[in-house]
């Protein structure tokens, strides 16, 4: 039986600390990822910046699905999370129920590492 057009494998949620990125893979293709990186203070958190999903993969639900397993993951490790990407903070807001709210404090800190070295926006 073939895939019909409509129909897409799900993918894979693959969280690379090291890297900084949770990936969505399917089929051996990455089609889509949050970058983020880690605060020690004023907290333990996850601190995402950026979320990029492949242009022919938009609208399936991806970047959600990322957003969710990202405050997922910072829940089952017990960081909290500082959104810096609009996505992030856009999906956060809607989803409360699973989405803990960053301080201000924590927020600012994670700007002020991101302004520290640029290459982490």
């Amino acid at each position: 039986m073939s895939e019909s057009p409509t129909e897409r494998p799900v993918p894979e949620l693959i969280d690379d600390r090291t890297a900084g990125m949770l990936r969505a893979v399917a089929e051996d293709e990455v089609i889509g990822h949050i970058q983020y990186l880690v605060l020690e203070t004023p907290q333990a958190a996850l601190a995402p910046v950026h979320t990029i999903v492949d242009p022919g993969h938009e609208g399936h639900g991806i970047a959600s699905a990322l957003a969710a397993e990202l405050y997922a993951t910072a829940g089952r490790e017990g960081l909290a999370v500082a959104p810096l990407c609009p996505y992030v903070a856009q999906w956060a807001q809607r989803h409360p129920d699973r989405a803990a709210p960053a301080s201000e404090e924590l927020l600012e800190a994670a700007r002020v590492k991101v302004a520290e070295d640029p290459s982490l926006w």
